[in-house]
C-alpha cells in the first residue's frame, strides 16, 4: 500500500501518495524542486541539508559544486518565475527557497558544516551543539590564548597572534575531514568545539587590532 501524505493548501486539505507532484500526481521525489511532467514547484519535503542540494553526506565536499547545484536551484525558483502562478505555487516557490538558502549557508561554511553534521549523524551530543565545557586541554588552551591577546601591546604582536590563530583553523578544519571519515563522532565534537574557539579568536583579534590602530 503506497505512503500517503496531507498536504494543506488554502483550499484545505488533500491527500496525495509520497513521491507523487501534488498538482498533476506524476512522479516527484523528496529532492525535486520542479515536477519533472507538469512544472509545477514541490514542498521542501523533509530532508537533510545535503540531500536538498543532491551532494553525499559528509564533511568534505566540492565546493564548486555546492555553488553550481545553489544557483541551479536559485536560478529555478527566480520570483519572476512565478509572478503569475497560484497562490500556492508562489508559496511553495518562496519555502523552498528558504530550505536551499538555510542549506547552503551551513553547508559553505566549515565551522558550521561540521556542527550540522555531528547532529545529523547523532549520538550523545546536546541539540544546541558542541560544548566540551569539560575538556580541560581546549579550556586551557581557550585561557592561553586570550591571555595573550590581551598581553598583546601593538598591531604586529596582534596579527601575529592573528596568524597563529588562521593557521590553527585550517589544521582544525583538515583534522576535521580525518575523524568524520573515519566516523570519530566524539573527536569530530571536539575539534568543532576548538574550531569555535579558534574562530572567536580571529574575530578578537580584529576588534582588538582596530582599537590599537584607533580604528574601532
Amino acid at each position: 500500500m503506497q505512503q500517503q501524505r496531507d498536504f494543506r493548501t488554502d483550499a484545505g486539505a488533500s491527500t496525495i501518495p509520497v513521491g507523487s507532484c501534488w498538482s498533476c500526481k506524476g512522479p516527484a521525489g523528496e529532492s525535486t524542486v520542479l515536477c519533472p511532467t507538469c512544472g509545477a514547484v514541490q514542498p521542501p519535503g523533509q530532508l537533510d541539508h545535503f540531500g536538498r542540494l543532491g551532494l553525499s553526506v559528509g564533511f568534505d565536499l566540492d565546493p564548486a559544486a555546492l555553488d553550481r547545484r545553489y544557483f541551479d536551484c536559485q536560478r529555478l525558483l527566480h520570483p519572476d518565475r512565478f509572478a503569475t502562478r497560484t497562490p500556492r505555487e508562489r508559496a511553495l516557490s518562496q519555502s523552498q527557497a528558504i530550505s536551499i538558502n538555510e542549506a547552503y549557508e551551513i553547508l559553505k561554511d566549515p565551522l558550521k558544516r561540521a556542527d550540522y553534521l555531528v547532529h545529523i549523524r547523532g549520538s550523545g551530543v546536546l541539540h544546541e551543539g558542541c560544548n566540551l565545557v569539560n575538556d580541560q586541554e581546549l579550556l586551557t588552551e581557550s585561557l592561553e590564548l586570550r591571555e595573550a591577546l590581551a598581553d598583546a601591546e601593538t598591531p604586529a604582536d596582534v596579527e601575529a597572534l592573528a596568524r597563529r590563530a588562521a593557521a590553527d583553523v585550517q589544521e582544525c578544519i583538515g583534522a576535521l575531514s580525518a575523524v568524520f571519515a573515519g566516523d570519530d563522532l566524539e573527536g569530530a565534537c571536539r575539534l568543532t568545539t576548538r574550531l569555535k574557539y579558534l574562530h572567536k579568536l580571529v574575530d578578537e583579534c580584529r576588534l582588538r587590532r582596530g582599537r590599537l590602530t584607533g580604528g574601532e
